[in-house]
């Protein structure tokens, strides 16, 4: 539970995640949607780029068996 003092605000570490979840879901989303109207059904990322770096990781981890896969309706709650 949320609470505010004078000076501060404690927030559950849980509640901010479930409250934050949805809102990056949805940016992330309309990134990916603004990047394919712009640049069609390809883009190439350059190395130095974060989502480059994220790509990298995830690969990694597949390579490892460490990945989990979640259907269209868990990621996107649709």
């Amino acid at each position: 539970m949320s609470k505010v003092t004078e000076n501060n605000l404690v927030v559950n570490i849980d509640e901010m995640i479930d409250k934050l979840e949805p809102l990056f879901r949805r940016v992330v989303r309309e990134e990916l949607e603004r990047v394919m109207e712009e640049k069609g059904n390809i883009f190439h990322l350059e190395p130095e780029m974060p989502l480059y770096q994220d790509m990298q990781e995830i690969l990694q981890r597949k390579k490892e068996g460490k990945i989990e896969l979640y259907s269209d309706e868990e990621v996107w709650y649709e």
